[in-house]
C-alpha cells in the first residue's frame, strides 16, 4: 500500500523532470494562442471552461504568459500527456480529427486536420522528446 501511494505521488513529477519546460514555453505553448481558421484560439475557450484543459489567463493587453503562469499551464497540460507516447496523449488526441485518429467529439471543432499538421508534430515531437531523457 505504500508504494502505490508513493508512485501515485512521485509520478507527476517523474513527468515534469521528463519534460522539458522550456521546450513547452518556447514551442507548444504559442500553439494554444495561435488562431486557427474557422476555429477559436485555444486559450479562448479554455481559460473559462469547465474541462481538464485550463489554461491561465491572459493579463488585459498581453499577447502571452508570464513565466508563473506557463509553469501553472505546463503542470496542467503534464496531466494530459504520456511523455514518450504522443497517441497516448489526450492533450494531441482529443482535437484531433476523428479520421486522423482523434477522440469522436471536440466542442471546440477539430484544431488538427491530421498528425500531419505542423503544429501537432512540434507538440508530439515535445512529448516523444522524453523517451530520450
Amino acid at each position: 500500500m505504500f508504494w502505490a501511494r508513493l508512485v501515485i505521488l512521485i509520478a507527476p513529477l517523474a513527468a515534469a523532470q521528463s519534460l522539458d519546460f522550456e521546450a513547452y514555453k518556447t514551442r507548444v505553448e504559442p500553439i494554444f494562442l495561435k488562431k486557427r481558421p474557422s476555429h477559436a484560439r485555444c486559450v479562448a475557450c479554455h481559460v473559462d471552461a469547465a474541462t481538464a484543459f485550463k489554461l491561465q489567463a491572459l493579463a488585459t493587453g498581453a499577447t502571452t504568459w508570464t513565466d508563473a503562469q506557463s509553469r501553472r499551464n505546463f503542470e496542467m497540460v503534464l496531466k494530459l500527456v504520456t511523455p514518450g507516447n504522443a497517441k497516448s496523449s489526450r492533450l494531441l488526441m482529443h482535437p484531433l480529427a476523428h479520421d486522423g485518429g482523434g477522440d469522436q467529439f471536440h466542442a471546440g471543432g477539430r484544431q488538427f486536420a491530421s498528425q500531419d499538421d505542423p503544429d501537432w508534430k512540434i507538440i508530439a515531437d515535445w512529448i516523444a522528446s522524453a523517451k530520450s531523457n
